[in-house]
């Protein structure tokens, strides 16, 4: 679909919803098994929403799992992205401070290190979301026994975050350096390849229409 009038055609495409996931699922199963027919896309959205509303959590999961992958492409491609000047979209980014732990990275994220690079083999043409979608694929075919080693790395890896966390806030008071020290832990190796989880810069990112 064209960019509206002003929008800034190399600006990577927002993060879809899980329930974005679900409706554009529905929609591709629906033209394959009725190929002919004309959709009235309000009637056939509002049953999309009913039957999203009565689904369990664990029926979601799929495509909550398909926007986490889909989180990371996003994120990424918006590492590269420059807005044009003058543009009302451009906004300040706040310089981070190197000293700040790492986020946890939760099962998923885990997942995502170990498979990576069984997706993306040397000389794949396949692109940054590509390779979101196929993990988050992936991530929602693992069984619970294989699931729970991840869960068990993020849950350790929580428990690192909030001990560092402590730490550094207690080295931004006057004179707390020395406490901080003793507190912290070092940085485990997978967080220098891991993706950088930073909610905080793009919760208020608008998705764009496809």
């Amino acid at each position: 679909m064209a960019r509206g009038k002003g929008k800034d055609d190399n600006k990577p495409r927002g993060k879809m919803s899980a329930y974005a996931f679900f409706l554009q699922i529905c929609r591709e199963d629906h033209k394959k098994k009725h190929p002919n027919d004309q959709v009235n896309f309000a009637e056939f959205s509002k049953k999309c929403a009913e039957k999203w509303k009565s689904m369990s959590d664990k029926e979601k999961k799929r495509f909550h799992d398909l926007a986490a992958g889909d989180k990371v492409r996003y994120e990424k491609d918006m590492q590269n992205y420059v807005p044009p000047e003058g543009s009302k979209g451009r906004r300040k980014r706040h310089k981070k401070d190197p000293n700040a732990p790492k986020r946890a990275l939760s099962a998923f994220f885990w997942f995502c290190n170990d498979e990576r690079s069984k997706v993306k083999v040397p000389g794949s043409t396949m692109s940054v979301g590509d390779v979101a979608k196929e993990l988050g694929k992936r991530w929602a075919l693992v069984p619970p026994d294989a699931r729970a080693r991840y869960d068990q790395l993020a849950a350790k890896d929580k428990e690192r975050y909030e001990r560092d966390t402590k730490a550094y806030k207690l080295s931004l008071a006057p004179g707390g350096k020395q406490r901080a020290q003793a507190g912290a832990s070092k940085p485990q190796a997978a967080q220098a390849v891991a993706e950088d989880d930073d909610d905080d810069e793009d919760e208020d990112e608008e998705e764009d229409d496809e």
